[in-house]
């Protein structure tokens, strides 16, 4: 089986917004749709968002590979995240 290269488009931890690291936190759990994340991030009192920009948020960090969105029916999938391999330590 062969690596994966890494997407030069990739993201990094800079990158991201405080509503990126929820959902990506949220997809180190398991598999996420945007109203699930909305639900949970208003149960937590984390922010007010709307389902539909929250799915921005996860399109946006599908086109950087860091995300699946499993048969184009809006669960998704954490296959890279970001903010992990940025060290140097």
């Amino acid at each position: 089986m062969q690596a994966k290269e890494p997407n030069p488009m990739a993201l990094d931890a800079d990158d991201l917004r405080d509503v990126d690291r929820d959902l990506l936190d949220y997809l180190r759990e398991g598999r996420v749709t945007p109203a699930y994340a909305r639900d949970r991030m208003i149960d937590e009192e984390k922010r007010e968002v709307t389902s539909t920009y929250l799915g921005q948020r996860l399109q946006r960090l599908e086109e950087h590979d860091h995300v699946r969105n499993l048969y184009d029916n809006g669960l998704y999938e954490l296959v890279d995240d970001p903010r992990e391999g940025d060290s140097d330590a």
